[in-house]
């Protein structure tokens, strides 16, 4: 798997995934002022939104080499530096630091199935990240706690934020393909996010 990710690649999913840490860091600035715990809670942005991020861009990439095209994701630094800034002083995370650019004419529906993977990957990573939390809960540990509300947080937001059916987000080809998954993999984001938000 690794042969089929070229360097070049690794280097931009590298900085936009610590981009992306960074601008959630500052998400959280409110409930860690000191710098020991926003030098913890970057710790674990990386390693949600690390996780979120990477593996959200790889499954439109290697969805796309499963029909046979070749694929890379590529950091775009205008949008990176807009997502650090905007968390910065608005609290809010515009998390689009790149895309995964495909190399050939796909139809319709593969397109649709591409652009579907990254945001049902997040969702997967949401269930993942809730047993964390409900383990850090059993083993009374804080911090583990803290790291599955982060990655369910974190990626029910990304989920829903890339179902959005607006300009190239991947809502937007999975509503040229197809209504009903649409409907289903929206209404699963948004219900991730008010959950998230509202019961952890």
């Amino acid at each position: 798997m690794l042969e089929r990710i070229p360097q070049r690649e690794r280097r931009d999913l590298l900085v936009a995934w610590a981009a992306i840490a960074v601008a959630f860091t500052f998400l959280y600035l409110r409930d860690f002022a000191n710098p020991v715990g926003l030098l913890i809670v970057f710790v674990l942005s990386l390693l949600t939104v690390g996780i979120g991020f990477v593996l959200h861009e790889l499954a439109h990439k290697f969805a796309a080499m499963h029909f046979g095209y070749w694929a890379e994701f590529q950091k775009d630094n205008v949008m990176l530096l807009m997502a650090v800034v905007l968390a910065a002083l608005v609290g809010v995370v515009f998390a689009a630091p790149g895309a995964t650019m495909i190399y050939g004419a796909t139809t319709r529906r593969e397109n649709g199935l591409i652009s579907a993977a990254g945001p049902a990957t997040n969702l997967g990573l949401c269930a993942l990240f809730a047993g964390v939390y409900l383990a850090g809960l059993s083993l009374q540990s804080y911090w583990v706690v803290i790291l599955g509300v982060m990655g369910v947080q974190i990626n029910a937001m990304l989920a829903a934020f890339n179902m959005l059916p607006v300009s190239v987000l991947d809502g937007k080809k999975v509503l040229a393909w197809n209504k009903g998954v649409f409907a289903v993999l929206f209404v699963a984001s948004f219900g991730a996010v008010i959950a998230a938000l509202t019961f952890l």
